[in-house]
């Protein structure tokens, strides 16, 4: 903190140095002042001990040969955590400069005369200043009060030991305060690595799912590979046999026709001795080509592929099905709540008979 602007910028520099000097726990001036690395701040060695003990309710003392490592120290005035070592807060290095100051600025009060306006006046009483606490309405006020004013009837006690014990209360709720933020900081910390360890889980049971319906899909691509192949294979045998008989009947058809055409120019041939010689085997030809083919069919439904359809229907209720067993451990769970209600009414129901 720059000292010097806060002094420039204050009418009264002792009183805003004074400010500087006062330990964040015990609101007192600073004892035994000790630095806090690296945040660079202030707390005086009891303090910072107190403190120390209430995160660290564990730690053992510096004189232990076990103790290894202090624990961990938050800087109450920034929040900034310091990883202590065995030594715990008595590591921690003295600030002589600070303590320096304190020594001059105690000498710089001691030899100024007190200024007036420097202590709280009564404001009932201008000219009283405010030197007693009232227990009962608990709250300062001065001596006149007490004997002519609103206090007559009141329980007071001396301004400086009602001081010394607000203080030192306020102190301890400082530092219980303390306590309780490092507490809080404990609990964010174990829900923000719950957090990280539940998303690594996430992450790794989505890999493993992953590659299992991965593995699923190659089988399922094979089997469809191994049933496609089938089929064609299928077809391309059909579609020979199909095809071998198709050639078949049309050279019969192409036969057929030659003998048409053979037996219309020998009916135009004028001479009968010129017929004679061939229509007898030609005759004897059509009669063979007329009695039908005697040429290989294909029987009903020969081309009917309906044998390789698959009914899957039940594999997919499989798949449907797939899940981590919650509702199963749910409908388990409600079975046996209602079998130990039964149990329970059909006892109820003896006892009663009995």
């Amino acid at each position: 903190m720059d000292y010097k602007s806060s002094l420039i910028q204050d009418g009264n520099p002792m009183e805003n140095l004074e400010k500087q000097l006062i330990c964040p726990i015990c609101l007192e001036m600073f004892t035994k002042p000790v630095v806090i690395l690296p945040c660079q701040h202030n707390l005086c060695r009891k303090c910072a001990s107190d403190v120390f003990q209430a995160a660290n309710p564990y730690w053992t003392n510096r004189s232990s040969s076990l103790s290894m490592s202090g624990g961990r120290f938050r800087c109450p005035s920034c929040r900034h955590e310091v990883i202590m070592d065995r030594h715990g807060v008595y590591g921690l290095q003295r600030n002589l400069l600070v303590e320096n100051i304190i020594d001059i600025y105690k000498q710089e009060c001691s030899s100024r005369p007190l200024q007036k306006g420097s202590h709280p006046m009564c404001k009932e009483h201008e000219d009283e200043k405010i030197n007693i606490y009232c227990l009962t309405c608990e709250v300062p006020t001065c001596s006149m009060c007490k004997v002519f004013g609103a206090h007559q009837a009141c329980e007071v006690a001396p301004l400086q030991s009602v001081f010394q014990g607000q203080k030192t209360e306020l102190s301890n709720c400082v530092s219980m305060l303390v306590a309780g933020n490092d507490r809080v900081q404990t609990i964010i910390t174990q829900l923000e690595d719950s957090c990280r360890v539940t998303k690594e889980n996430s992450h790794q049971v989505k890999e493993e799912l992953s590659q299992k319906f991965d593995t699923l899909y190659a089988i399922l691509d094979e089997k469809k590979s191994e049933l496609l192949q089938r089929i064609t294979r299928e077809q391309e045998e059909k579609l020979g046999f199909i095809e071998a008989l198709i050639q078949q009947y049309r050279g019969q058809l192409d036969k057929s026709t030659k003998l048409v055409e053979t037996a219309i120019q020998s009916l135009d041939e004028p001479g009968g001795a010129t017929f004679l010689l061939s229509a007898r085997e030609l005759i004897k030809s059509i009669v063979e080509a007329s009695k039908g083919c005697q040429l290989g069919k294909i029987e009903q439904g020969f081309e009917n592929m309906d044998y390789f359809t698959l009914d899957l229907e039940y594999i997919a209720d499989t798949l449907r099905a797939i899940d981590f067993g919650t509702d199963e451990d749910e409908e388990e769970f409600i079975e046996e709540e209602e079998d130990q209600g039964e149990e329970v009414s059909t006892e109820g129901k003896e006892e009663g008979h009995q």
